[in-house]
C-alpha cells in the first residue's frame, strides 16, 4: 500500500511537520510505502525516514508569494510546480492521499483537487486551521468574522496570514476553494478535524455534506513526561518563587495572548514570575522586566522540565483549534489554564485545567492561584493519567491506520 502526505514543512520541529513524520513512521511499521511531498522552497533538502518529494523551488515560493502579497490569490500560483508534482502522483499511484496543508506557497489547489477528482484518488484531509473553508484567513475567532458560512468578502483580515498588501479577493477565493475542493466524489475524501470545536464549526461550511472523523493529535508522552526540575530553575534563576507561570509559543502576538501576560504582569506578587518561552528580540522589548523571556528552543528535554516547573502552564490564546502545548503540559503534571477559544478547553477535565472567559485575565492568575493550594503529587498524578489515556501520539496515530482501512474497504 502507497501513502502520499502532503504538507509545505516537513521538518519535525513544527507541529504538523512532526504529525506528518510519525503518521508516517507508523505507516511504515505497518508495511506502508510512504513518501512526504513538502515546500523545497521552504524546507531545502530534509532527510526523512519517507520517500520525499520536494515541490517547486525557492524562486516559486517567492513568485507565490509576490502572487499572494500583491493579487490576494493565495494557493493559485506554483503552476508548473503543481503540474511536476501530479506527474509524480501519477508515477507513485498512491492509494490514499493525506493531505495536511496545501497554503503555504507552493501548490496550486485548482490543478491538484482537478487531479485528484477526476481519477478517483482517495483523499483525507487533516485540518489543522480554517482556511480550506474560508476565502482568505486561517482563523477567524479573534476577528469574530463569520462570513464563510455563507460567503466572503470586505476581509477585515486581509493583511493576516496569508497577507494581501493591496487587493481583496476573499469573495472570489472563497467561490473558487468551493468548487475545487467540493469537485471530489463524497465517497472518496474524508475531513479530519483535529478538534471537535472545529468538526460543529464546518457543520456550516460548504465541505458540511462530507464524512467526518475527529482525531485528536497526539504527543510523545515519553519525551513530555514529570520531569525532575531543580536544574531548569537553577539555570532560569526562578527557584526562590512559589508560583511559576508558564506561557509557550512558536510566535507571540496579539491573538496569542502577548497583551494578557503583560496585563497580568502587573498583578503579580512577590512569590509569583511569568515565564515566557519563544520570545524573540522585537517581542522581549515590549514586555516587561519583571517577565522572565526565554528564547524559542528545540530543546525538549529542557522544554519538559520547564512544564514540570511550571505551577500551570497558561494559554490565553484568543484562536486556537487544538493546541498541542496544552497536552504537553498536562503529560508532564502541570495543569492547564486558558480561555474558552476553539478547542482549546477540549483536552481539559476539571482535575486538569480551568476554562476563563477571553480577556478574563484576572481570572487567568486567579485559576494559577488555586491550583497552588492544591496538594502537588495529587494534581500531577492526575495531569499525567489523563495525559496517558488520551494523548499518546501511538493511539491518535493507530485511528489512522483504521481510517486508511475504512476507506480502501469501500
Amino acid at each position: 500500500m502507497k501513502l502520499v502526505q502532503i504538507n509545505p514543512v516537513l521538518r519535525r520541529s513544527t507541529s504538523t511537520g512532526r504529525i506528518m513524520e510519525e503518521i508516517g513512521d507508523l505507516m511504515m511499521t505497518n508495511g506502508w510505502e510512504c513518501y512526504a511531498a513538502y515546500s523545497k522552497g521552504r524546507d531545502g533538502l530534509i532527510s526523512t525516514r519517507m520517500n520525499p518529494i520536494p515541490v517547486g523551488n525557492f524562486l516559486s515560493t517567492i513568485i507565490h508569494g509576490l502572487n499572494t502579497r500583491f493579487f490576494d490569490r493565495h494557493g493559485l500560483a506554483s503552476y508548473m510546480a503543481t503540474k511536476i508534482f501530479i506527474n509524480k502522483l501519477k508515477e507513485i499511484q498512491p492509494d490514499i492521499v493525506h493531505i495536511h496543508n496545501i497554503h503555504g506557497y507552493f501548490l496550486n489547489y485548482k490543478l491538484l483537487f482537478e487531479y485528484l477528482s477526476k481519477n478517483n484518488v482517495k483523499v483525507v484531509w487533516t485540518v489543522h486551521d480554517c482556511w480550506l473553508y474560508t476565502g482568505h484567513c486561517y482563523y477567524y475567532s479573534a476577528a469574530g468574522c463569520y462570513k464563510w458560512k455563507t460567503g466572503c468578502g470586505n476581509c477585515p483580515q486581509r493583511m493576516r496570514f496569508p497577507k494581501s498588501l493591496m487587493f481583496d479577493r476573499s469573495a472570489q477565493n472563497y467561490i473558487d476553494k468551493k468548487r475545487a475542493f467540493t469537485s471530489m466524489p463524497h465517497d472518496n475524501m474524508v475531513i479530519v478535524p483535529v478538534s471537535q470545536w472545529m468538526r460543529d464549526e464546518m457543520r456550516e461550511s460548504y465541505l458540511k455534506d462530507y464524512p467526518f472523523r475527529v482525531i485528536h493529535n497526539g504527543i510523545d508522552t515519553d519525551i513530555f513526561s514529570p520531569q525532575p526540575v531543580e536544574e531548569v530553575k537553577k539555570k532560569y534563576g526562578i527557584a526562590g518563587y512559589d508560583k511559576i507561570i508558564l506561557g509557550l509559543a512558536s510566535l507571540w502576538f496579539r491573538e496569542k495572548g502577548l497583551y494578557d501576560f503583560i496585563e497580568m504582569s502587573k498583578m503579580l506578587r512577590p512569590d509569583e514570575k511569568i515565564v515566557m518561552v519563544g520570545v524573540d528580540d522585537k517581542t522581549r522589548r515590549l514586555l516587561p522586566d519583571n517577565i522572565l523571556t526565554i528564547r524559542r528552543t528545540d530543546n525538549v528535554q529542557e522544554l519538559a522540565a520547564l512544564y514540570s516547573a511550571a505551577t500551570a502552564f497558561v494559554n490565553p490564546t484568543w484562536q486556537d483549534n487544538y493546541p498541542t502545548v496544552n497536552l504537553e503540559a498536562q503529560a508532564c503534571g502541570t495543569p492547564v489554564v486558558t480561555y474558552r477559544t476553539g478547542g482549546s478547553p477540549e483536552s481539559l477535565l476539571p482535575a486538569t485545567g480551568r476554562i476563563v472567559e477571553q480577556g478574563d485575565v484576572t481570572g487567568l492568575l486567579e485559576a494559577v492561584r488555586e491550583f497552588a493550594q492544591m496538594p502537588h503529587t495529587e494534581l500531577r498524578d492526575a495531569c499525567r493519567t489523563h495525559a496517558m489515556a488520551n494523548f499518546r501520539k501511538q493511539d491518535k496515530y493507530a485511528e489512522y491506520i483504521d481510517l486508511y482501512n475504512s476507506i480502501l474497504r469501500r
